[in-house]
C-alpha cells in the first residue's frame, strides 16, 4: 500500500490554496514528522486549529499501521483516542458499530485530512473549526451507501434530521455531539453494544457525495448544535479549508525566518506548530464546563485545560508569553480557576479534560506563575495564585503521581530538606507512595528545590519577607543530596548514609525511579536550573565542570541497547549518557555557557539538532509530549533558550537560520541577523545587540521586547574568547 508523506508541501498546497508561489509557513509543516517513535509514543498527525478543542487525527497505532478505524469524530486529550467514530460502507457489506479500512493515498495538513478507501472506493476530505468539524465523502460505487455513528460508552440517536448523544468519557465528564448529513437519510436503525450505542444511516441507492457536519460540546447537545451552527453555516468544506489556512498561517508567521534550507524551515515550523496543540481552549461561547468541580460556568474568558506541566513549564510557557501573551495569561488565569474549584485548591500538575490528574513528579505550576510575572505579565492575581502554589507544594504529598495530603514521606522532607530513599529490596512503608512510581526521591528533592526557589520569587513580589526567607533558604535542599567525592546527586536514606553500592547509569530499578525518574544519574546531575553557579562551585569550578559535562556526551550506556532501553525506555536520543528525549535534558547543552565555554554549546546544540530533529519519520527523538520538546526546537532553532524559568534572561546557542524575526505585538519585535551565513557557519565570532558591542553569551526579557536586534558575526571555527567572562546570572540577576 503506498502512503504520501508531504516532505515538502510547498507546491501542491500553493496550487490547492490558490496562493502565490511563495511558500508561506504552513506550507511547511509536516505532521508525519516523528510518527514513528524510537521506542515509546510516536507524534500523531493531529488535524486542529491552533489551541482548538476539536482534534483528529486517524485512529492507529502509527504511521506504519496498515489499517485505520473508521473516522475520528473528537480526540479529548493529548495522545489519546477519538470520542464517537464514524464508519461506512454499501449495501451488501457487513454492518458493524466501527470498521478498520485499508487505506491510501492519505493527506494531512495542519488543517485538513484526505484520504482514499480503495478497496471501498470512496474518497473522504475533512476540515476542522474550533468546536466543530465537517467531513466530505465521495462514494464510487453505484450500491446505496450508509454511514455508522458509534460510540463505545454513552447514547446515540437519530431525531428531527440529526444524530445526537453523548459518550462518557471517564464517569464524571460527557462529550456531546450533533452531526448532520448533507444527503437525504432514507432510514436509520439503532444498536446498542455493550455500554455504547450505534447509529446506522442508510441513504438512496445511487448517492454519490454525502457531507457531514458535525459540533461536540463538553456542555450538553443543545450547545453542540449551537457550535455547529456558528461555525459551519452548511457543507462548504472547501470554504473551511481556507479558513483554517489563514489561521494557522496567522499564527506560524509570529515568527519569521530567513536562510537555510526547506528541511530545517520544516522542522522549525513544524515543531512551531506543535506548540499549538495545547492547552485547549474549551470555552462554548461565555460558557465552560470544568472537570475541576463537575460544574458549567459562566465566564468571558476563556477557559483552557490539558497540559501536562512538569513537560511544558521549560519551553512551551516560556515561548507562549513571547509569542501569544494574551493567550499564556488566559491560560494562567485558568489554572487558577482549576485550583478555585478543586476540594483542596491546590495548583494542578497535569489538568486535563476530565480534571487534574497529578501525574510525574514536583509541582511545577509555581513555575509558569513566577516566569510570567518576571516577564511582565500581570494580568491575573498573583496574591491568589501564590496561595494555590504554595498549598500544593506545602500541602500535598511530594509522592509522584499522587495528589493525597502529605504524610510522612513529606513530612521528612521538610524536616530534613530531602526525600530519603529506600535500600534495594526494602519494603515501602509510606501509604503516599505510588506503587508503580516510587519515591523518585533524587527527582523530587531537585524538583521542590527548584519549586521553592520560585515560590520564594513570588514572595518577594508580594512583600512576603518571612516566607521569602524561608523558601529561598530551602531552595538549596539540592545541597543535602550532593555526594562530593563522585560530583553527583545520590540517593540518600532517613539516616543520612548514600545508598551503597550505586551505578549513576543503571540504579534505581525500572526506570530509575527508585533513585530518580525517567533518566539516570547521568541526568539528574545537572537539574539545578535555579542555581547553576553553586552547581558550578560543587562541581569543582567552570574547568571541571566543563569536563565533566563532556565525559557526560562521551560515556557509553555500558550495556547493549535493548538491555538499557528495558529499563529506561524514556532515556532515549542518546549521546552518551545524554538522552535528547526526555525534558529534564533540554537545558544541559546550554549549561557550557554557565562555565565560560559558550562555543561548546554552539557545537553541542547544532550537533544535537541535526542529529535528531529532522523532516523524516523519525525525526523526534522520543515522546513529544503536547509542546514541550518542539518549544525546545523552536527556541533552538532562532538561537536562545529560557534555562530558568523564573529568571527574565535568555541564554544564547547558535541560530540554524539567517535571520528570524519574532512577532511580540502591538508593532514591537525581536530580530535575530546572522553575518557571513552559512548553514556550517555554527559558530559565533562575536556580537551586538542593539546597537552596542555584546561579549556576554545571553540577554535578558527586558532587552528582547525593546524591538530588540541581536546580530552575529557567524563563522565555521570558533572563537574561544568570546563571552567567556561574562556568564549568564543564576539565582538572582546581577546585573
Amino acid at each position: 500500500m503506498t502512503k504520501q508523506l508531504l516532505f515538502l508541501y510547498s507546491l501542491a498546497a500553493v496550487l490547492t490554496a490558490g496562493c502565490s508561489n511563495d511558500p508561506e509557513p504552513v506550507d511547511y509543516v509536516n505532521p508525519y514528522m516523528g510518527n514513528i517513535s524510537h521506542l515509546l509514543v510516536p507524534t500523531y498527525p493531529t488535524v486542529h486549529l491552533p489551541n482548538g478543542m476539536l482534534r483528529v487525527y486517524p485512529e492507529r497505532a502509527d504511521y506504519t499501521s496498515d489499517r485505520v478505524k473508521g473516522l475520528p469524530i473528537a480526540v479529548t486529550s493529548h495522545r489519546g483516542k477519538s470520542a464517537f467514530n464514524l464508519s461506512f460502507g454499501k449495501s451488501g457489506d457487513v454492518i458493524r458499530p466501527c470498521s478498520w479500512y485499508h487505506y491510501d493515498n492519505e493527506k494531512i495538513t495542519p488543517y485538513s485530512y484526505s484520504v482514499q478507501f480503495e478497496e471501498e472506493d470512496v474518497d473522504v476530505r475533512f476540515a476542522p473549526s474550533w468546536h466543530s468539524g465537517i467531513y466530505d465523502m465521495t462514494f464510487r460505487s453505484t450500491e446505496a451507501p450508509f454511514l455508522v455513528f458509534n460510540t463505545d460508552s454513552g447514547e446515540l440517536r437519530y431525531e428531527q434530521g440529526a444524530i445526537r448523544g453523548w459518550q462518557d468519557i471517564d464517569g464524571q465528564t460527557r462529550i456531546c455531539l450533533h452531526a448532520e448529513t448533507s444527503a437525504k437519510v432514507r432510514e436509520a436503525e439503532h444498536f446498542s453494544q455493550g455500554k455504547g450505542e450505534y447509529v446506522v444511516l442508510y441513504f438512496e441507492p445511487g448517492t454519490k457525495h454525502i457531507g457531514i457536519r458535525y459540533g461536540i460540546s463538553f456542555i450538553d447537545e443543545e450547545q453542540a448544535a449551537a457550535n455547529l451552527d456558528k461555525e459551519i453555516a452548511d457543507y462548504d468544506i472547501d470554504r473551511i479549508l481556507r479558513q483554517g489556512r489563514d489561521i494557522w498561517n496567522d499564527k506560524l508567521s509570529k515568527i519569521k525566518v530567513r536562510g537555510a534550507d526547506n528541511d530545517a524551515k520544516t522542522v522549525f515550523y513544524t515543531s512551531l506548530y506543535r506548540t499549538y496543540e495545547r492547552m485547549v481552549c474549551i470555552s462554548e461561547g461565555n460558557r465552560y464546563y470544568s472537570a475541576f468541580d463537575h460544574s458549567i460556568h459562566t465566564d468571558s474568558t476563556r477557559f483552557y485545560t490539558d497540559d501536562w506541566v512538569w513537560d511544558t513549564y521549560r519551553a512551551a510557557h516560556p515561548l507562549r508569553i513571547l509569542i501569544e501573551p494574551e493567550m499564556e495569561t488566559d491560560m494562567i488565569r485558568s489554572y487558577l480557576r482549576m485550583s478555585a474549584q478543586m476540594t483542596d485548591q491546590w495548583m494542578p500538575t497535569f489538568p486535563e479534560v476530565t480534571g487534574d490528574s497529578r501525574r510525574m513528579n514536583s509541582n511545577h505550576g509555581v513555575a509558569i506563575i513566577a516566569d510570567a510575572w518576571k516577564k511582565g505579565l500581570h494580568g491575573f492575581d498573583l496574591h491568589q495564585a501564590y496561595k494555590y502554589c504554595k498549598g500544593a507544594i506545602t500541602e500535598k504529598t511530594l509522592a509522584p503521581w499522587s495528589g493525597v495530603r502529605r504524610g510522612a514521606l513529606t513530612d521528612f522532607y521538610w524536616q530534613h530538606g530531602y526525600i530519603p530513599a529506600l535500600h534495594p529490596g526494602e519494603d515501602e512503608t509510606c501509604p503516599e507512595v505510588h506503587p508503580l512510581e516510587k519515591r523518585q526521591p533524587v527527582a523530587v528533592t531537585l524538583g521542590t528545590a527548584y519549586d521553592e526557589w520560585c515560590l520564594a520569587q513570588i514572595a518577594d513580589e508580594l512583600g512576603q519577607a518571612k516566607d521569602y526567607k524561608r523558601f529561598l533558604k530551602d531552595s538549596y535542599n539540592y545541597r543535602n543530596i550532593f555526594n562530593p567525592e563522585t560530583g553527583f546527586f545520590h540517593p540518600k536514606d532517613a539516616d543520612g548514609r548514600f545508598i551503597e553500592p550505586f551505578d549513576y547509569v543503571r540504579s534505581g530499578g525500572q526506570g530509575a525511579r527508585e533513585a530518580y525518574g525517567e533518566n539516570n544519574g547521568w541526568i539528574y546531575r545537572w537539574d539545578v536550573p535555579h542555581n547553576i553557579a553553586d552547581l558550578i562551585k560543587m562541581t569543582g569550578g567552570s574547568e571541571k565542570f566543563t569536563e565533566e559535562l563532556d565525559r557526560m556526551f562521551d560515556t557509553p550506556l555500558g550495556s547493549s541497547k535493548y538491555e538499557f532501553y528495558s529499563q529506561l525506555p524514556d532515556h532515549t536520543g542518546n549521546v552518551g549518557q545524554f538522552s535528547m528525549a526526555n525534558e529534564p535534558c533540554l537545558h544541559i547543552p546550554y549549561l557550557y555557557n554557565y562555565a565560560g565555554a559558550p562555543w561548546k554549546t554552539q557545537k553541542r546544540i547544532r550537533t544535537l539538532l541535526n542529529e535528531w530533529f529532522r523532516n523524516d519519520l523519525m525525526g523526534v527523538p522520543g515522546d513529544e509530549d503536547g509542546g514541550g520538546m518542539s518549544a525546545f526546537v523552536v527556541f533552538s532553532m532562532m538561537g536562545f533558550y529560557p534555562v530558568t524559568p523564573g529568571l527574565p534572561i535568555y541564554v544564547i546557542g547558535s541560530p540554524v537560520f539567517e535571520e528570524v524575526t519574532v512577532d511580540l505585538g502591538h508593532g514591537n519585535t525581536f530580530r535575530i541577523v546572522c553575518r557571513h551565513y552559512l548553514p556550517e557557519n555554527k559558530y559565533i565570532q562575536s556580537a551586538r545587540l542593539n546597537g552596542e558591542p555584546l561579549d556576554r553569551c545571553w540577554f535578558t526579557h527586558e532587552e528582547l521586547m525593546s524591538n530588540g536586534l541581536l546580530e552575529l558575526e557567524m563563522g565555521p571555527r570558533p572563537n574561544k574568547q568570546w563571552a567567556t567572562a561574562c556568564p549568564p546570572p543564576s539565582f538572582k540577576m546581577n546585573l
